[in-house]
């Protein structure tokens, strides 16, 4: 069974589709605003693990509303939802499951309950979130042991979450957005996968 799985090149959606690659074949799908916009260190990271990768563009005018929702709210939680939901949707159109690295106790982005409910009943789709149930410990353990990742304040890492290419969008429209986003917000991009061997052990 083939799974589109929402990819941005951290740890965590590595790790999700490393998890997912067991029983499925794995699909990274990185959504941009920018059709023009190019993301090739995701597409490397993806490489690294061995996995097709695929740049989604979202429908035009989408980043318009995204900055007016966090210029009206003044925080990221709400637009970050609703991009992450807008992604969600668009690869229920080619996938009759999808994935994502979202983890335990994340708050964004996150889908409750019942909207995972809904989202599978109208869409027609499994929503699959392998490191849900993953503490951070855990999840930092694994990582360790798969894959080697360089890490960053948001700015510096050039992998494909969202928050990057809207800073970047409100920097270009003169929109102060350092209210707006958390300060030192660290990022992760996935450079390397690590080998295993037969007895099943990482090097």
């Amino acid at each position: 069974m083939k799974v589109g799985m929402l990819y941005s090149g951290g740890k965590d959606s590595s790790l999700a589709a490393i998890l997912l690659s067991r029983d499925y074949s794995v699909e990274l799908n990185t959504f941009v605003f920018n059709p023009d916009r190019e993301v090739p260190k995701v597409a490397a990271a993806a490489e690294a693990l061995g996995m097709p990768w695929k740049k989604q563009v979202f429908a035009s005018g989408f980043i318009d509303e995204a900055i007016g929702m966090l210029v009206r709210c003044g925080y990221p939680n709400e637009a970050i939802n609703e991009i992450h939901r807008r992604s969600l949707c668009a690869l229920a159109q080619e996938y009759e499951v999808v994935a994502d690295g979202t983890r335990f106790l994340d708050r964004v982005p996150m889908l409750n309950p019942s909207e995972v409910q809904s989202y599978e009943d109208r869409m027609g789709v499994s929503y699959i979130r392998p490191l849900l149930g993953f503490g951070r410990r855990e999840i930092a353990r694994l990582v360790d042991r798969m894959l080697t990742v360089v890490y960053g304040e948001t700015s510096m890492i050039e992998n494909g979450d969202y928050e990057r290419e809207i800073r970047e969008e409100m920097t270009f429209r003169g929109i102060d957005w350092s209210g707006i986003f958390p300060e030192n917000h660290q990022q992760s991009l996935v450079t390397g996968r690590r080998i295993q061997d037969q007895v099943g052990e990482y090097q």
